[in-house]
């Protein structure tokens, strides 16, 4: 099964709104604890170990693309 990385929410703003309501009156760590059960529990749903892997790869790859364009446009910086 390959990762489809193309918009595929059928409501994205009521699923956005969930998502928010889903961590609301939650505490750090609660909200870590909350993140963490749902990725397992997406995980569990989609089951292809490739999938999985490739998801966790772009998931990285946009965290890491976002700090260094972050650094490069950050004023100290320069």
């Amino acid at each position: 099964m390959a990762l489809n990385t193309q918009p595929n929410l059928a409501r994205p703003d009521d699923f956005y709104e969930a998502l928010i309501d889903m961590h609301r009156d939650l505490d750090d760590a609660q909200s870590q604890s909350a993140n963490a059960q749902l990725i397992l529990l997406l995980a569990n749903h989609i089951g292809d170990h490739e999938t999985l892997l490739e998801a966790m790869r772009h998931a990285r790859e946009g965290v890491t693309d976002a700090s260094v364009q972050g650094a490069q446009t950050h004023p100290l910086a320069a």
